[in-house]
């Protein structure tokens, strides 16, 4: 069931492979276990995406990708998940992580008012950067670890109801 359930929403490989952003990656994307899905590829791509997803950076598709491949998880579903970030979802999940970093920093929030501009950026990165950027790693983190363990557990109770399932037939 849980295997079924995310290959419904995985992009095709070849669409990916495609990709012009994961081209520098060359011959490695012809890895076979980088398109397989099983529970550990499950586990390990959907830490390196929740990772990569709480990470403020340009090109989080490309530094899971560029994560997914040594450690041979799913190459699709880290790519994915890292789309849980996405110019809707990203202010409420970033202002709580500016907030998780105020409270693990132990400072006072300081209040701002986006502004698109250099200026409004480089003055951000000493009022407000620190807490932002502490608190991104502890959710990238925590979301990592959540996602491992949920999956994990997920997946094994799906086979668990699917061999239950079996022997009363």
């Amino acid at each position: 069931m849980a295997k079924k359930t995310i290959q419904r929403f995985l992009p095709d490989h070849n669409k990916i492979k495609q990709q012009k952003s994961l081209k520098i990656f060359g011959k490695l994307l012809h890895d076979a276990n980088l398109w397989h899905l099983n529970r550990r590829s499950a586990r390990g791509a959907f830490s390196v995406g929740l990772f990569f997803a709480f990470i403020p950076v340009p090109f989080q598709m490309v530094l899971a990708a560029a994560l997914a491949i040594p450690f041979r998880v799913n190459l699709p579903l880290s790519i994915a998940l890292v789309w849980i970030t996405n110019p809707l979802t990203m202010p409420p999940i970033f202002y709580c992580s500016y907030l998780v970093g105020v409270f693990a920093l132990g400072q006072e929030q300081q209040p701002f008012h986006f502004e698109a501009s250099w200026e409004w950026l480089a003055q951000s990165l000493t009022t407000i950067g620190p807490a932002f950027i502490v608190g991104s790693l502890i959710c990238a983190t925590l979301a990592a670890i959540v996602g491992f363990f949920g999956i994990d557990y997920l997946w094994r109770r799906s086979v668990n109801k699917a061999w239950q399932s079996r022997g009363q037939d």
